[in-house]
């Protein structure tokens, strides 16, 4: 049995300069499920060009809330593009939620869009199509090729502030500006 030598559940992933995948580049993602099977995670500061008012229209469900309607749908990875996840606070209990804390759960069930489209609940949601996945050891293995840098989440950062400021707030975090990111890389 493999040990993981840290569990980034609640952690955002900060893609290095160096990384080539298209659809990880300049990316910050949201781990929700780290263990020894492997880790779980959506991208949260990458918009498509889609709002919640014409997915609502394709799934056909009503969106009567306020406020949701110009909210944009997000790549949340390259992972099962054809459904729907939602980030979401609080928590709540929906029929298909992974609990990340008790403040936050990440859910795949059509009933929490049906909750947001009548009730506008929850309150704070963030909708991707797809999520990122790694298997059991991958996500340490591609840190430990400098890959990503991590850092405890704020999901202050994921609801309060617009997506192109997403990366560098979370790279504060860590005192880091992207710009001078290529500059340390690689050096100890």
């Amino acid at each position: 049995m493999s040990e993981i030598t840290s569990n980034l559940t609640h952690h955002f992933l900060i893609a290095m300069p160096s990384m080539t995948d298209p659809n990880f580049v300049r990316s910050l993602t949201y781990i929700a499920e780290h263990n020894d099977q492997g880790a779980l995670g959506i991208i949260v500061n990458r918009p498509i060009d889609m709002t919640l008012a014409t997915l609502f229209e394709r799934v056909e469900l009503p969106l009567e809330a306020e406020g949701f309607a110009e909210q944009p749908v997000y790549f949340g990875g390259p992972v099962q593009t054809d459904r729907g996840f939602v980030l979401h606070r609080p928590a709540g209990d929906w029929h298909s939620t992974l609990k990340v804390m008790d403040e936050a759960g990440l859910t795949s069930s059509r009933d929490i869009l049906q909750a947001i489209g009548s009730r506008g609940e929850p309150p704070e949601v963030l909708v991707t199509l797809g999520y990122a996945g790694w298997t059991a050891g991958q996500l340490e293995q591609e840190i430990a090729e400098n890959a990503w840098l991590t850092v405890p989440a704020d999901l202050a950062i994921v609801f309060e502030l617009p997506p192109e400021e997403r990366l560098a707030a979370a790279m504060q975090k860590l005192g880091i500006d992207f710009a001078n990111l290529s500059e340390i890389v690689g050096h100890a």
